[in-house]
């Protein structure tokens, strides 16, 4: 009985080794969801929108839409979720261009169009500046809003801890990747050193010298809404929490009330 007990655990002990080896080493498919599009999709929005292709430091390119304005209040850089492409992504831009804003909106690598694959951290974080100062050829610094959706929240905190926008903007932020995976596993059954990816969002948000607000859902059923209330805690005076009470991940993107919400957030941070 005692050596079949032993073998017994010793084989779940192999399979855990075994998961925890195999997440280490794909966390890019546990993370990341891309949709690709062929080179000549024809995207069919509403409004004047033009595509951009940008250099990357290694020469790959990144596809991007930006959606223009007559004469425009700004511009938001909107760093989107870790699923689809902006097939579906563009959908978001009318919220802003309808209040007079532009947006620019990348695909990560391996998204839509977008060349190459996402490989560590610190290439998101390079793309992402290189993006931003692809924006900074044509917009000042201050007419720069910086938004990061979910996954897209903690590139976005570190741009604005790095650079000077005129504001961030987080929508459903986890505090981090490795915060979040603790509240889905509660039981720690996965170290968080296994989390190559860490997307310290509230980290950044602590570093950052720029106005910040942050719009969660109190139903969030992927990223916790308590994620938003321990970023609170790196608050600076005048940042400030929208509560969307009843909404879900995604699903308040298209409301009235996350709508009304964004037009007094940006119409306190304008010139």
């Amino acid at each position: 009985m005692k050596a079949k007990l032993i073998t017994f655990f010793s084989v779940i002990l192999i399979l855990y080794l075994l998961i925890c080896t195999l997440l280490s080493f794909f966390q890019e498919k546990v993370i990341f969801f891309p949709q690709s599009l062929e080179k000549d999709f024809r995207f069919e929005f509403e409004g004047d929108f033009e595509e951009h292709y940008v250099i990357m430091k290694d020469s790959s390119k990144l596809h991007s839409l930006l959606f223009n304005t007559t004469d425009p209040k700004g511009v938001i850089l909107y760093l989107h979720g870790n699923a689809g492409s902006l097939q579906d992504w563009g959908t978001v831009a009318g919220t802003f261009t309808s209040l007079g804003y532009e947006v620019f909106i990348p695909d990560y690598r391996g998204y839509g169009k977008s060349e190459g694959r996402i490989k560590n951290e610190a290439q998101l974080h390079r793309d992402m500046q290189t993006l931003y100062n692809y924006l900074k050829k044509e917009y000042s610094e201050n007419d720069i809003i910086v938004l990061g959706h979910s996954i897209g929240s903690g590139l976005a905190a570190k741009l604005a801890a790095k650079n000077d926008p005129r504001l961030l903007i987080l929508q459903a932020p986890p505090y981090s990747l490795p915060h979040l995976a603790k509240k889905m596993f509660p039981l720690n059954l996965f170290p968080s050193f296994l989390i190559d990816y860490k997307l310290e969002t509230g980290k950044y948000v602590k570093k950052a010298n720029v106005p910040v607000a942050v719009f969660h859902g109190d139903e969030d059923e992927i990223v916790p809404y308590g994620s938003s209330l321990k970023i609170k805690q790196h608050f600076k005076p005048g940042d400030t929490l929208i509560t969307l009470e009843g909404l879900g991940h995604n699903d308040f993107l298209n409301t009235r009330q996350y709508a009304e919400a964004i037009e007094e957030i940006l119409a306190n941070n304008s010139d």
